[in-house]
């Protein structure tokens, strides 16, 4: 003899429906921006050794590429929804004992292979697609000269 089952179809329907509920949200990837890290700059003093920068003589900038897709952006026909800046540290991240002390950096860079030099803290919007970007590092110490040794600085490309 077979017995009916008693249970209510609609207390198991809204237990179904609050346990998918429960289960992580998935967000939607609206956007990307991928920053590849290319050639490492070089600094190098200027004669009275007050100055060191990647635009002195001998010296060279950093460099990377950037590539912007927004799927977003591309919908709504809106081609420069991200920003791209390179702000200056403001400590060398080695240096000599001394070497940090009175000592003020500033950062530029350029886009695309332009020759105009945009502040690094300046975000600058960029379309979609793939952009190059070369960045110079100067730090000046004042009062003094640069002690003897070895100095690395760090400049972080922002993309946002």
């Amino acid at each position: 003899m077979r017995r009916k089952r008693s249970g209510n179809r609609s207390a198991l329907f809204a237990l179904a429906a609050l346990a998918g509920l429960c289960l992580p949200a998935q967000a939607a990837i609206i956007g990307t921006c991928t920053i590849m890290i290319g050639a490492s700059g070089t600094m190098k003093s200027n004669p009275a050794i007050n100055i060191l920068g990647s635009k002195q003589a001998g010296g060279s900038s950093a460099g990377a590429t950037i590539t912007a897709n927004s799927t977003l952006c591309s919908i709504l026909n809106l081609l420069d929804c991200y920003t791209v800046s390179a702000p200056a540290p403001i400590a060398f991240t080695s240096a000599p004992s001394g070497g940090d002390t009175n000592v003020s950096f500033a950062s530029v860079f350029r886009l695309d292979g332009s020759g105009v030099d945009i502040p690094g803290s300046s975000p600058q919007r960029v379309t979609n697609g793939t952009h190059t970007i070369q960045v110079d590092l100067t730090a000046t110490k004042s009062p003094g000269i640069f002690p003897a040794g070895n100095y690395q600085g760090t400049v972080t490309v922002r993309c946002e």
